[in-house]
Formats: C-alpha cells, sequence, structure tokens
C-alpha cells in the first residue's frame, strides 16, 4: 500500500475511511503508544471498547487466531481494532510455518473484512524478506521516527500538555542532543516542566542547565575523541555513557547522526561560521561550527567507512544476540582506526 511517517498517519485517520492493514514499525514507545491510541480513538468509541478493541501476541496466539478474529463480525460496533504484538516474530519461524502464515495472511489481505482494523506492531521487519514485501504492498507501513523539525514541534506539544511553554531554540536544542527520539524527549520534557514549575516557561538556559549537565557526555565530545583518535578516551566515555543507562542502540544512532552531519559539515570550507552552517545543516550555530571544524579533521574516506561500520553494528545489534558492550568496544577500536577499512 505505502510507508507513511506519524503525521501521515494522523491526517489519514482524520479522513474517517478505515485502514483495512496498519503496521507500526520501530521502537520508539512514546510514537507507538501516540500511534495506537490515535488509530483507536479513530475507530472504536470509548464505550465499546469492550467488544470492538482486542490485542493478541503473534508469538502466543497464533496467526489462526489472530485472522479468525478479524474476520469475526464484533459485537454492537461497526468496526473493530485488533492489535497485534511481536509480528515481526514470523521472521524467525521455519520455512514452512513461515510461508502457510503468509499464504493465509495474503488470501486475507487481498480481501480484507470491511469491519476490522488489523494494527500490527513489530520493532523492525527485515525488508529482504517476503513478510515485509506482503505488507509494503497491502497494509500502511507507518515509520515510528520522525525528523528534528518534527521532532521540536513534538517536544512543544509536549510541554503545552504539561502546563508549560518552550522557547522554539530551547525544542529544537532539546530534540537535537536527544535524537530526534520523542520517548526521550517526552521524559526530559516532564523533568523540565517540574524544573520550570513557577515561570511556566522553558528556556534554553534551561536546557542546557538540566538535561545536558546531566548527562554530561555528548555526542560531540566523543566526536573530538575519534577525530584524535583516542581510543582509550572514547573507550572510558563509552563505559560512562553505558553506565548512566544508555542504550547501544541509542548510542548508534546518535553517532550515525553525527557521522552524516560531519559529511554534510566537510562540504563546506573550514572558515565557515557557525551561522552560516546552521543554515546549511539544518542545526543551531555553535553545533554546526564544532561540525564544521571536526569535519575537516577526519578523511572523507574514514567518514564513509564509520557510517557503514555504524550500520554494521546497529545490524547485528538488531538481528543476533551479542554482547552489546563487546560489540559497542569493537565499534569504538575500529572508528579511531589510523586507516579506516
Amino acid at each position: 500500500m505505502a510507508q507513511a511517517s506519524p503525521e501521515k498517519l494522523i491526517e489519514r485517520l482524520a479522513s474517517g475511511k478505515p485502514v483495512p492493514a496498519i503496521v507500526l514499525q520501530g521502537t520508539d514507545v512514546y510514537l507507538r503508544d501516540m500511534c495506537r491510541n490515535r488509530i483507536i480513538d479513530a475507530y472504536v468509541p470509548e464505550e465499546l471498547r469492550g467488544w470492538a478493541l482486542t490485542r493478541l501476541s503473534a508469538r502466543e496466539a497464533g496467526w489462526d487466531e489472530i485472522l479468525q478474529r478479524a474476520q469475526t463480525l464484533p459485537m454492537l460496533a461497526q468496526l473493530q481494532v485488533i492489535i497485534v504484538d511481536g509480528a515481526e516474530s514470523v521472521e524467525k519461524l521455519g520455512d514452512k510455518s513461515r510461508d502457510e502464515i503468509l499464504d493465509a495472511l495474503g488470501k486475507y489481505l487481498a480481501s480484507p473484512a470491511p469491519f476490522t482494523v488489523l494494527l500490527l506492531e513489530a520493532a523492525s521487519l527485515d525488508k529482504r524478506q517476503k513478510f515485509f514485501k506482503l505488507l509494503s504492498e497491502k497494509a500502511l507501513i507507518v515509520e515510528l521516527t520522525i525528523g528534528g523539525e518534527s521532532a521540536a514541534l513534538l517536544a512543544a506539544q509536549m510541554a503545552q500538555d504539561l502546563g508549560v511553554e518552550i522557547d522554539r531554540d530551547a525544542a529544537a536544542f532539546l530534540a537535537e542532543i536527544l535524537n530526534s527520539e520523542p520517548a526521550r524527549i517526552r521524559i526530559e520534557i516532564e523533568k523540565l516542566a517540574s524544573y520550570v514549575k513557577g515561570a511556566g516557561r522553558i528556556r534554553l538556559a534551561d536546557v542546557e542547565a538540566l538535561v545536558v549537565a546531566a548527562r554530561k557526555n555528548t555526542v560531540w565530545q566523543l566526536a573530538d575523541m575519534l577525530a584524535d583518535r583516542k581510543r582509550d578516551a572514547a573507550l572510558a566515555f563509552l563505559d560512562n555513557l553505558l553506565r548512566e543507562g544508555e542504550e547501544p542502540v541509542g548510542i548508534i544512532g546518535a553517532l550515525a547522526w553525527l557521522y552524516r552531519k560531519l559529511i554534510e559539515a566537510r562540504s563546506l570550507p573550514a572558515h565557515t561560521n557557525g551561522y552560516q552552517a546552521a543554515r546549511q545543516l539544518g542545526m543551531r550555530p555553535e553545533a554546526a561550527e564544532a561540525a564544521v571544524r571536526q569535519a575537516h579533521r577526519i578523511p572523507k574516506k574514514d567518514l564513509l567507512a564509520g557510517l557503514i561500520a555504524l550500520a554494521e553494528a546497529d545490524s547485528q545489534l538488531k538481528s543476533s544476540n551479542p554482547n552489546p558492550r563487546a560489540l559497542m568496544e569493537f565499534l569504538i577500536a575500529r572508528l579511531t582506526m589510523r586507516t579506516a577499512a
């Protein structure tokens, strides 16, 4: 059918026309909950949710039960929503079991029940597998990620929901340092809302004082260590991040964003000032100036090799069962090599 962002999903729901099958793909808890709640609100009145809202696990219930429920008329309601957790478990089945499920699901999606919205939730899907190809043809796949500008707007809405306002530059900075991850933004907004309760407004200085100071380490500090090939310092930095509770997949995501920005910054003259670079890179002037400075200290081939290393590490974290700390230490060693592989 199509792929969409959370914003496009909300626009689609506003039309009121049921979408037979929707896939929420991603690990961001806030976005998943927000999209799921919007779908339920759009299709099932609150007083009918005892009859027209079902939640099943693909690992436990099995697809026979899921598809049978989908084809059963709901009581008292015109539409029902069936939520399926762990849809990606299909990919890990044996060939015979997987093919049987795909055949049954394909037949259902070819002629879906007009009274059912099938909502599949998956942490990640392998685009090379038949399951993803089937869903991409027959369902609306919603990627649970948002860009920096949308994340800043979402931060402003979160603040408003908590009864405070947030300055535009503060919202943009918060989104930037948290890698545009709504679940993390929500946690920090709640802290900031409590912090400024008397003033009623979150300013850039508040974000710098509470969020940056609390984390102590930022991805830009690590960039300096990588640029200088300071492996021991980078490994110590990594150890501190992991002990503070940072998730390896989040660290890799932040580093991948950093490397992409450094590649963009490398196309700018080395003397470009922060305000000029900010327009080109879509960043705050201070961060843009740091990006230009650091980008010209790392050969472009090393930046490209770094992106490859980050993509491989991300894939290993999500598709196998590695030792996360060992994988991250190997990644840092790879990024600090004098000659990139």
